[in-house]
């Protein structure tokens, strides 16, 4: 099984590199305007459903999946569900976490399950790719809207979607990048402590007290039309944040009938406020580039700006060095 899973490895590597290599020179780079794709979401298609909505949706999110997973929890309930927020040129990012902290079998009696979140791309060989990809690793998972920088709050709601429906019963969910690295030890055993009480309605990370940046060159630009507030409520970072399972369902369903915004992690703030949740401030999750120090690394919970090589040099050298004290 083993030299069957490397050699298809090997074949996905070698096909994702001639794709990249034939997209550079022969396709332009696309782009994507959020606000049209929200616009454009049909009411017709649904294949979930939850119960207690009394109101017609002005937000639903009927997207279809066209990558799934539904029984990667029916073996066991996780203690933790990951969700990265990735695209699909980023196969080299997604294998590094696959083979340093995203490890599904990092640690004994513990269950992770990983899960790499996606929309569609607007260019099939792209979509192809990523279909192929998750045959051999079965861990994506992916919606039929636009994967745009202006769609990444859809990519978040699907996640919660997907831990509503098919892991609901799993105790704790991340939400992450896949340009961060987690310290897992520190997530595991000082932040979550699996032989505690599993917490509810809990939320943390790296809390944001802010406002709209109403300059139009900014990449985190809020259109007054959009939020005319001056304030945001505060918000968990979305380079990291960690909650409660039971909150993905909750989140989902205020969704529903939150009007949406492209600034993804503002969007969760606004439908915790919603729901009476204050984020916790949590000074080990880093939303920055921070030079690696073994020490230092010890010490926190996420990294952001990390390459792949990256990934695999701090890993290996925490790894390797648990027994060397700071």
């Amino acid at each position: 099984m083993a030299s069957k899973v490397s050699c298809l490895y090997v074949l996905t590597v070698i096909c994702w590199a001639s794709a990249l290599w034939y997209l550079s020179i022969t396709r332009p780079t696309s782009s994507y305007t959020g606000h049209r794709q929200f616009n454009s979401i049909s009411i017709a298609r649904k294949n979930v459903s939850f119960g207690n909505i009394r109101t017609r949706p002005i937000n639903p999110h009927s997207f279809d999946f066209l990558i799934n997973e539904p029984n990667k929890c029916e073996k066991s309930v996780p203690f933790l569900v990951i969700l990265i927020s990735t695209t699909h040129k980023e196969f080299d990012a997604r294998q590094a976490i696959r083979e340093t902290w995203g490890d599904e079998n990092n640690f004994k009696g513990i269950k992770i399950a990983t899960l790499f979140l996606l929309g569609k791309n607007a260019d099939p060989v792209l979509n192809q790719m990523v279909e192929q990809e998750s045959q051999i690793f079965h861990d994506i998972i992916v919606e039929d809207f636009i994967d745009s920088y202006h769609n990444l709050t859809l990519k978040t709601l699907m996640g919660m979607r997907w831990v509503a429906t098919f892991c609901s019963k799993a105790k704790y969910v991340m939400k992450t990048d896949s340009d961060i690295f987690v310290n897992m030890d520190n997530l595991i055993y000082k932040l979550l402590k699996p032989n505690t009480k599993p917490r509810r309605r809990y939320f943390t990370g790296y809390v944001i007290n802010g406002g709209p940046i109403r300059d139009v060159r900014s990449k985190w630009y809020m259109p007054r039309d959009l939020y005319p507030d001056s304030n945001y409520p505060p918000f968990c970072s979305g380079t990291g944040y960690i909650f409660s399972a039971d909150v993905a369902e909750l989140i989902y369903k205020t969704s529903l009938h939150t009007r949406l915004l492209h600034l993804e992690d503002v969007y969760v703030g606004l439908c915790l406020r919603k729901l009476g949740i204050h984020p916790f401030q949590n000074s080990g999750f880093n939303h920055w580039k921070m030079a690696y120090s073994l020490c230092r690394y010890r010490r926190v919970i996420t990294v952001h700006q990390i390459t792949p090589e990256e990934m695999h040099r701090i890993w290996n050298d925490m790894s390797s060095k648990k027994h060397l004290r700071c």
